[in-house]
Order: structure tokens, then sequence, then C-alpha cells
């Protein structure tokens, strides 16, 4: 786990066990919230009391390195290799306060020193699970409809590359066996850490077909599959359960049918009365879309692209969208009594926007703050589009 830091008083945890029994309290919709760290509880004697501890889930869209993005990490790293890590420096202050990090690695690494190739076909500098790893990030989804541009020699060089880096990832693999196992994560030290399963998948791999005996080498949705697999990470012990999937129309802002009927069944289905799922991170759609709580379950249609090149649309036309993102962030609290649900107690998102200009990605909230008015636009239409299917009346806000 990266270092993380934590702050913030002890009267925290009390406000978070109160939202896990149904005393919530909220932010206004709309206005930026402080990130809830979470505290430690203590008893009578001051010595740590044995409960399980809240924590802080952070997620982002879709890391899509295209050529320009390429060109920009080897300007970055003054022609010794390729540097990311100022690409991300405006947003790593959020990633790494964070308990548990999740990224979407959209496409897959190339050979050390190259070819890389940005679209169609991508093939990344591997230098990008370094500076993901110090940004702050503990996990990535590995599996989209690029995960096979290189087919399993691509897949083995990615999930290498992070492996080596650090960051622990899910949808796509090596082997069987490693398919076999859940990718479970814990939130920080010791036992009173709560652990997290995280699971992925992809609508499709771009007509690709799976490389031949190795069907488990990408995660393909299949609503039974990711069900079996939930149950099967609870019963090696994870206290929540989040998928991350890719999904969707393209360039569309609203959710598509697909979407909202698949986030229907998936966070109706239960087991021994307890939701399979605990939260749903949608990408691949290349621009925001909204947040929801679906049956309890709050649902991220897609989170827009992290880091891109300038994006084209279908019409042919270069769309800002396409460099305009949220990140969700969950604060988890623990059951009242072992073996319930842990609940969100606070939701918020976070405004960004990778600028191509500059090669940034920027807090749209924390520049804005800081006086650039200009950026203000950007962010009022991220801020409409997260809540346009109403989850400001379950308590969504904005943060920074």
């Amino acid at each position: 786990m990266t270092q993380r830091i934590r702050s913030g008083p002890v009267a925290a945890l009390a406000l978070l066990l109160a939202a896990a029994t149904g005393c919530t309290g909220q932010g206004q919709p709309g206005t930026p919230a402080a990130s809830a760290s979470p505290s430690v509880a203590r008893g009578a004697s001051g010595q740590d009391a044995d409960v399980p501890r809240p924590f802080t889930l952070l997620a982002s869209g879709d890391v899509l390195p295209h050529s320009s993005v390429i060109d920009q990490a080897a300007a970055d790293a003054g022609g010794q290799g390729y540097d990311f890590v100022p690409m991300l420096k405006g947003v790593a202050p959020v990633v790494s306060r964070a308990d548990l990090a999740i990224c979407h690695m959209e496409t897959v690494y190339g050979k050390d020193g190259g070819p890389y190739t940005g679209y169609p076909s991508f093939k990344s500098p591997p230098e990008i699970a370094t500076a993901l790893r110090a940004t702050g990030y503990d996990s990535c989804s590995t599996a989209s409809n690029h995960t096979l541009d290189d087919g399993a020699e691509g897949v083995s060089r990615t999930l290498g590359a992070l492996d080596a880096a650090g960051i622990r990832h899910a949808g796509s693999a090596r082997s069987a066996a490693e398919a076999a196992r859940p990718t479970i994560l814990p939130t920080g030290p010791g036992k009173r850490a709560a652990k997290v399963a995280h699971l992925a998948y992809t609508y499709g791999t771009n007509d690709v077909p799976l490389p031949a005996g190795k069907p488990w080498t990408v995660n393909v949705i299949d609503e039974r599959k990711i069900v079996a697999e939930a149950r099967k990470a609870r019963r090696a012990g994870a206290d929540v359960v989040v998928l991350s999937v890719h999904w969707g129309t393209e360039w569309q802002d609203e959710p598509d049918a697909g979407q909202l009927e698949l986030a229907e069944r998936l966070t109706a289905s239960q087991d021994a009365g307890r939701p399979d799922l605990d939260l749903i991170i949608g990408t691949h759609a290349h621009v925001p879309q909204a947040y929801e709580k679906v049956n309890g379950t709050y649902v991220v249609y897609g989170m827009g692209d992290q880091i891109a090149g300038a994006m084209i649309n279908y019409q042919g036309v270069q769309d800002p969208r396409g460099n305009q993102s949220s990140m969700g962030r969950f604060t988890f609290a623990p059951p009242a009594k072992p073996g319930g649900r842990w609940t969100v107690g606070k939701a918020e998102f976070v405004p960004q926007w990778y600028d191509t200009k500059t090669g940034r990605v920027v807090n749209l909230n924390a520049s804005i703050k800081a006086g650039a008015d200009h950026h203000r636009p950007v962010r009022d239409r991220i801020r409409d589009v997260v809540l346009g299917r109403g989850a400001a009346g379950d308590g969504l806000v904005m943060g920074e």
C-alpha cells in the first residue's frame, strides 16, 4: 500500500458509524466538501477499539495514452525515457489521501524501449505504471476493449510492469490460476482494516478473439460470472466488493439501456440477504456520465478519460468532453453487526480535466480555488452531468 496521509479528529468516526445506522450527515449538493479521512476509534482507556476501521476509496477514469501523451512524457523525461509523474501531479494529493485508490489502465504496455503506439492499436510505455504508483494508486482495472491490442504478450508485459511497480490489478491474467484468484486489497495495516475485492470486466475486445487456449486472458462481461466472482471474493474474506466495468456507448453523456439494465440486475443480486456488489465504477464512454444510487448501491456509469490526447468524436470533430472526467470518492463505514453490509457514509465526486496544451491533469476545484476562474465552465458542465440522474438527493456532493 502507498503511504497515506491521515488526519481529522476522533469525532469523524462517530459520524461515519452514525451514517452506517441511518444518521447520515450530508453536505449541500454541488458544493465542494472536504475529504473525510478516517480516524481511529478509541475506548475509554485510550486504546484502539477492536472494531473495523472506516476507509475511503477513490476511483478515476481511463488512462489512455495517445501518441501526443507519450510525446509529452518523453519531453518531461528530458530525453531519458518517459516520465508520467508530472502529468498526474495535480491530482496526486487527492489520490494519495485515500486509503485505497483504483485507476483504469485502458491500454497495454510495449517492450522496454519501444516502439510505442497510440490509436488505434495502443502499446504504451511501461513507465506509466511507476507514475501511477507514485501518484498513489493501489490497483488498476485492466479489462478494456484494448486489452488484446498486442495479444497475450501485451497482457503479460502490462501485468508484469504493474507488479514491479507495486500496483495490484484485476480484469486480465497471465494464467488460469491468476484469473481464478480474486484481487483482494487491504485498506491499511492491522486486523481492523477492511478488505476490498476488486473485480473488472469489459464489454469486448474490438473483435480481437481471445488467445487460443487462453479464454481467461481478459474478463468479458458475463453477469453470472461477475456474481460468482463476487461471492467467491466474499468467501475469501472481502468486506467490500467493487466492480470496474468497461461498458456503454462512446460519446454519450447519458448511460445507455445496456448500462441501466445491467446495473439494475447486478445491484439487485444478493446472497444471504447481503448485496453481492457494494460499488460499480464505469469506464469507456470517453465522457463523464452520471452517478446514481441503484438498489442502495452507488453506480458510476462513466468516469470519463483521466489521461487522453485531443479526442475526435464520431462526427470527426475534436471534442473537449474527451478530456473531462471525475474521480469518485466513497467513505465506507463498517456494519453495526459483524457480517453486515459496509455502507457509504459519504459520497463525493472530484471534477478533473486533462489539459492537452500543457499535458497535465487538473483538479478543477483546486484550480478554481487558486484563482483559475476560467476553469469554472468546464467544472460546472462535469458537475451537471454527474448529478444528472438525481444523485444529489442521495447525498452525493462535489469535493476537492
